[in-house]
């Protein structure tokens, strides 16, 4: 039973501002498909009736669809999450509550013309990265039916990959935004701890609960991304989004960029997860990336705390009073997995704390050299036969790549890697420090593009590519004097947590100058009459730049360089009445040569 929509967000809103759709008719039309389909996937709790929907197609009838970002676009909703007026059960019918208020996340999307279609299944109480562990049914696999949908966020992951939304919101604390994506041949998004709002949503570990978005493409979860992320008062735990990390930092990666490949690469047995692995690592090389062998043991080591460690007593403190009062309430699989909250202790805590304090640094030193790290999503697929057997090794294997993300405050994004010879989806998963989100995004992006697989239900990838040049968190700044590694300024950089990742040249459009005092150089454009001068590329972090930018003093500042790859970076520049007195070194090609010269 399938339906004539792209239900991409570009394509379906540009059908209604042209009049060839409506959102009525796509809605009716997708609802009948939901309830056709959720018998044998298992994909919704509840799915809106008419009357419910009503209102918000309502709201639309005298809006124009040019004036809404998400005017009539379908949304699914995981059913941890508040919709105002409707039960959130955390698929546990005995805790189920009825929504008085929108979740911040489902208001925003609302607000911006988005339709809910219903709530999603889940592992209960988000506990879980199978998708199995459901009173309302397992969610088989959108593609074969002898492998699991990937969970928690279960539903919400095979409502997009079905054709029943355009995108859906799930969570993720161990990997329930990134596991589904994957199995599904989805982008997930679990963004930076803070960057969307968990005001309404129902906690698994509240300080590091993410809400996530499942989309076909890249580009819908960055437009989706900067649509949302916004400090939201009612969450205690939201964080602004920096000026570095907006909608203009999405597009098409810089040339250069170091990526890191985890030394202990585990795929347990399966030569397929394995081998689309490297091909993911292999078109990364090809979009100009460089990758370096990175010390994962304490990713890894971090990871370990999640669940082994007094984290699960965030988890108790949502679901222990019902396991208390109706033990029954609850699937054993959650109570065996909760059953060692009480053991963790204040002084235990504490001690975690410092455990991961201790990972956190040493993680983090190894990504400032890094603008990613590129892993596995999961070691290999398991199957629904596996679950069964052995439930809890068969779902800690799916979060091998996944349990340490939000511990480490990094951002992540899944991506889809490719099919295995039966037809399973698989994909890799792309992370860096908080804030690079849109960042991860054009990476995403663009290995969607080279790699051109299939998205859900055969929609082909039609969007124009993205403008612009994407940048991480970290301003790359051209230097040509005292700056240079090694010379007399070279500590103002490196002080700053800059670190060099190029030497190169200028584009021959450029005339070097030693100023009137001999301890500056200036550069400036002559287009006619100039040569390419030796130069440096650093990476220095935003927050930095404030501070290095009021050290420069006069006739210099910083402005647009011209690369000899035709890159375009911010460097330094002179300006003309600073080269009073300035003698023209044009000739030795850079400031080092020059010194060199003088000695």
């Amino acid at each position: 039973m399938k339906h004539p929509y792209d239900l991409r967000i570009d394509v379906l809103t540009q059908a209604y501002r042209d009049g060839q759709l409506t959102p009525r008719e796509v809605i009716a039309t997708l609802r009948e498909r939901a309830l056709a389909l959720n018998p044998e996937f298992n994909a919704f709790i509840h799915i809106l009736t008419p009357e419910e929907q009503e209102p918000y197609l309502a709201a639309l009838e005298n809006v124009q669809p040019t004036s809404l970002p998400l005017y009539g676009v379908p949304f699914a909703i995981k059913d941890n999450i508040d919709l105002a007026g409707i039960d959130t059960t955390a698929a546990c019918p005995a805790f189920a509550c009825r929504a008085e208020q929108d979740a911040t996340i489902v208001a925003q999307l609302i607000a911006l013309g988005a339709v809910p279609m219903g709530k999603t299944n889940l592992d209960q109480f988000a506990t879980g990265l199978n998708g199995t562990r459901s009173p309302y049914g397992p969610c088989r696999n959108s593609v074969h039916a002898d492998y699991p949908s990937g969970g928690s966020s279960s539903g919400s992951s095979l409502a997009v990959a079905l054709g029943l939304a355009s995108f859906a919101l799930g969570t993720d604390t161990a990997g329930s935004g990134r596991v589904p994506a994957s199995l599904n041949n989805l982008i997930g998004l679990k963004a930076t701890k803070g960057l969307i709002s968990t005001a309404g949503v129902v906690p698994a570990c509240r300080t590091l609960d993410c809400v996530t978005f499942f989309t076909t493409t890249a580009a819908e979860a960055s437009r989706l991304l900067a649509l949302t992320a916004v400090k939201d008062p009612r969450d205690e735990y939201s964080r602004s989004n920096p000026l570095w990390n907006g909608p203009q930092a999405f597009g098409v990666p810089a040339a250069g960029f170091c990526f890191g490949v985890p030394d202990r690469l585990e795929f347990l047995g399966c030569a397929e997860s394995e081998m689309l692995y490297h091909t993911a690592k292999a078109r990364l090389i090809a979009l100009g990336g460089v990758p370096l062998t990175i010390d994962f043991s304490p990713f890894l080591a971090a990871a370990k705390l999640l669940y082994d460690g007094p984290w699960v007593a965030e988890r108790y403190h949502v679901a222990g009073a019902l396991i208390e009062q109706q033990p029954e309430a609850v699937l054993p699989v959650i109570r065996d997995v909760l059953q060692h909250a009480s053991s963790a202790t204040a002084v235990v805590a504490f001690e975690a704390q410092y455990s991961l304090q201790r990972f956190k640094t040493e993680c983090d030193a190894i990504l400032d050299k890094l603008a990613c790290v590129l892993t596995p999503t999961y070691p290999r697929p398991v199957s629904l036969a596996e679950l069964a057997d052995e439930p809890v090794k068969s779902n800690a294997e799916l979060g091998v790549y996944t349990n340490f993300m939000n511990l480490l405050d990094y951002a992540a994004v899944a991506v889809p890697a490719g099919f295995m010879v039966n037809g399973l989806p698989s994909g890799v998963t792309l992370f860096g420090r908080a804030f690079t989100d849109q960042y991860l995004l054009s990476l995403a992006d663009a290995l969607q593009r080279q790699s051109a697989i299939p998205l859900p239900g055969e929609r082909t990838m039609q969007e124009d590519a993205p403008t612009g040049t994407a940048t991480n968190d970290r301003l790359q700044l051209i230097v040509c004097g005292a700056h240079l590694d090694g010379l007399a300024l070279s500590f103002q950089l490196r002080q700053r947590g800059a670190t060099r990742i190029q030497s190169t040249f200028s584009a021959p459009h450029y005339r070097l100058y030693a100023l009137a005092d001999g301890k500056r150089p200036g550069l400036v454009r002559d287009a006619e009459q100039g040569a390419a001068i030796a130069v440096e590329v650093w990476e220095m972090p935003h927050a930095e730049v404030g501070s290095f930018l009021a050290g420069i003093s006069a006739p210099l500042g910083l402005g647009k360089v011209e690369l000899q790859d035709g890159r375009w970076l911010t460097g330094f520049i002179c300006e003309g009445v600073g080269l009073q007195g300035a003698r023209e070194i044009t000739e030795y090609g850079g400031w080092r040569a020059w010194l060199a010269q003088q000695q």
